[in-house]
């Protein structure tokens, strides 16, 4: 079938993007979605030096056409001549050859701009990272701190190097109803393919969509047999956590035209101009809930364009967590054969999984994905006459639970690693309840291959690899009693062979002395430095962590875990010595203005860190979302010092 040339009269031709993704001197990756195959010039004007107009032909630019006006245009452009780093390279992209961004995307322009720009930097000195963006949460985005240091003058050399997001850049298991109704409207106004379904009371997703259990009933879509009362409990209809937070799955997002809406609501304003405010049919107790979540989409959509214009302004690289395809994903093996186990949750794992792919994880690194990008093409040339829910379908998602090139590694200076610590775990054998490893022991031993002969390296793990240690008990607690999911019992010293390997990584000779953990995933924000006991010139791990894009913890329970770790686990504590981190020196940074020592930060926001030459991290700040000054990371030592000076200076 061939493909539609042009859009209906009243539809943008650019739907989304673009998106900047990993740039280098000699090759620019940028994704973008629109309402019609186009044909694309991107034209550079680096520094002082006179601008250049590249056609983004067949070989520069995939086109998977995904819905009768929906094209996802994948750039991936070589250059001859590679760009300068450290200065400002301003850029356009010429639709049919004329019409540039700020005709059609004027939104992603700063004042007085005329088009976007990008910095290549020569090392990384300073970053930006944060996970967990929900948009129904009531909590401001935290990506309009960037806009925020975007928008203020600086130069070329003070511009962040990368944008981090480390998890949760979507929410395809905790959807808000009016988040729900956009994506509707927006699959049928875009001709998003429809699906065939198996194991679900519904067979095909235009049904899925007008039965009256696809908004807050999901789970009563499961057939009404005993066996599925396992994959309801566990993955469909949410699993109740009183310690931390209630799992909400009543909206779960089920098909591949549901995901890849998603993913265009939350990165562009533009798909929100073409809906209305009509309401679905709802219970009474249903409508409630839904005027609810409509004040924080309402107040979400408004700030859309000041987000896009980070995305067009910062390179983005990115990796899943969780919730980017669905609630303690791979927890432990148990989880794995109840959801894997049944056709219906499977597909719904298994397009959130092709909706990462396209949107997310090939703009990381796009030579790992030729081979299933080609099974996408294929897949999406079958749906044009025949919708999605093919065999092939079915067998890609086979292939990509199988695919282990998720993480990625940058030649940057300090080295940048990036894990994928979802899909190769190190599996429990002896309790399939038992919450897995979150990397195994061959994918670990590729971590440290990576590492070896580096002075010093940057790792994202979404999960911190150093967290609260009363947290972690609680955790452990549950795990014992079989029930891991009650507290997203996700951390690396659940499982002791991983966190046993991952120390002696840290201890071998060959591999850093210094390295910067970043992560995310708790909704809470902490700096610990560790140092190896008993080993001279042993090297430095500093946990840094950043969560809550657009989320935060219970204030009041965080106060609480906060106030118990200190006192549970203070350096003279013997409970020390019953960690998994007893050779490990811990002394936390704390925010410069805690007033009782605290050691975590509650507030939506984005993590800023800068490095010093060696790689190490000089000053570390939390960027808070609500407008307050950032809160910078002091080293704990230095307050108690300027503690007990107080007095004497008095």
């Amino acid at each position: 079938m061939p493909l539609p040339d042009s859009a209906p009269i009243d539809l943008p031709s650019v739907l989304a993007g673009p998106l900047l993704r990993r740039l280098e001197p000699d090759r620019l990756v940028l994704w973008l979605v629109a309402s019609r195959p186009l044909q694309l010039t991107l034209r550079l004007a680096p520094g002082d030096q006179a601008e250049c107009d590249h056609p983004l032909d067949d070989d520069a630019c995939q086109r998977l056409v995904v819905g009768e006006r929906a094209v996802i245009h994948l750039i991936d452009l070589h250059l001859d001549t590679p760009l300068p780093r450290d200065e400002l390279i301003a850029y356009d992209l010429l639709v049919d050859g004329q019409q540039g961004i700020a005709e059609w995307a004027a939104h992603l322009l700063y004042d007085g701009a005329t088009r976007p720009n990008f910095v290549l930097r020569s090392r990384i000195d300073h970053l930006l990272h944060g996970s967990c963006r929900k948009p129904h949460h009531p909590s401001k985005d935290g990506l309009l701190c960037a806009d925020r240091l975007l928008a203020a003058p600086h130069v070329a050399s003070e511009r962040p190097a990368v944008l981090l997001h480390s998890g949760d850049q979507v929410y395809v298991d905790d959807v808000s109803g009016p988040m729900l109704r956009a994506i509707h409207q927006l699959v049928e106004r875009l001709g998003l393919y429809h699906e065939k379904l198996e194991g679900a009371v519904v067979d095909n997703s235009a049904d899925l969509y007008d039965h009256p259990a696809s908004y807050y009933h999901r789970a009563d879509l499961l057939p009404a047999l005993k066996s599925n009362e396992t994959l309801r409990e566990r993955f469909f209809g949410g699993t109740e956590k009183p310690i931390f937070t209630s799992s909400n799955a009543d909206n779960h997002l089920v098909t591949l035209a549901e995901v890849l809406a998603m993913y265009l609501l939350v990165w562009s304003p533009t798909p929100w101009l073409l809906l209305d405010s009509e309401v679905p049919e709802l219970s009474a107790e249903d409508a409630q809930r839904y005027d609810r979540e409509r004040a924080c989409i309402t107040a979400f959509v408004a700030n859309l364009g000041d987000v896009a214009r980070v995305l067009a302004h910062l390179p983005n690289l990115m990796i899943f967590d969780d919730h980017d395809i669905t609630d303690d994903w791979n927890l432990s093996a148990q989880w794995e054969e109840t959801a894997y186990g049944h056709p219906f949750s499977k597909r719904i794992i298994g397009n959130a999984l092709i909706g990462y792919l396209l949107c997310q994880g090939w703009g990381n690194n796009p030579d790992a994905f030729a081979e299933p990008l080609a099974d996408v093409h294929a897949l999406c040339e079958q749906a044009q006459g025949d919708g999605f829910g093919s065999a092939a379908q079915d067998q890609l998602i086979d292939d990509l639970m199988r695919f282990q090139h998720w993480h990625y590694v940058l030649p940057s200076s300090p080295a940048l690693l990036v894990l994928d610590t979802r899909t190769r775990r190190w599996r429990s054998e002896r309790n399939l309840k038992r919450p897995s490893g979150l990397l195994d022991w061959e994918a670990l031993s590729e971590m440290q291959q990576n590492l070896l002969d580096h002075p010093s390296a940057i790792i994202v793990s979404p999960a911190p690899m150093f967290g609260v240690k009363l947290i972690e008990a609680v955790q452990r607690v549950f795990s014992w009693a079989g029930h891991p999911l009650m507290v997203d019992a996700e951390n690396w010293m659940a499982h002791r062979g991983a966190a046993s390997v991952m120390m002696n990584i840290f201890r071998h000779s060959r591999t850093p002395r210094d390295y910067v953990v970043l992560s995310g995933d708790v909704h809470y924000s902490f700096f610990y430095e560790i140092k190896v006991r008993q080993r001279r010139n042993g090297p430095t791990v500093w946990q840094i962590t950043s969560s809550g894009v657009k989320n935060e913890f219970p204030r009041r329970l965080l106060d609480v875990f906060d106030r118990l770790n200190r006192w549970l686990y203070a350096p003279w504590s013997p409970l020390n010595w019953l960690t998994k981190r007893r050779r490990m020196q811990v002394f936390p940074h704390i925010p410069k203005h805690s007033k009782s020592g605290e050691r975590l930060w509650n507030s939506a926001g984005l993590g800023q860190v800068f490095f010093n030459t060696e790689g190490q991290p000089s000053r570390v700040f939390q960027l808070n979302a609500d407008g307050s000054p950032r809160t910078e990371f002091i080293d704990d030592r230095d307050q108690v010092a300027a503690r007990s000076e107080a007095p004497k200076r008095a």
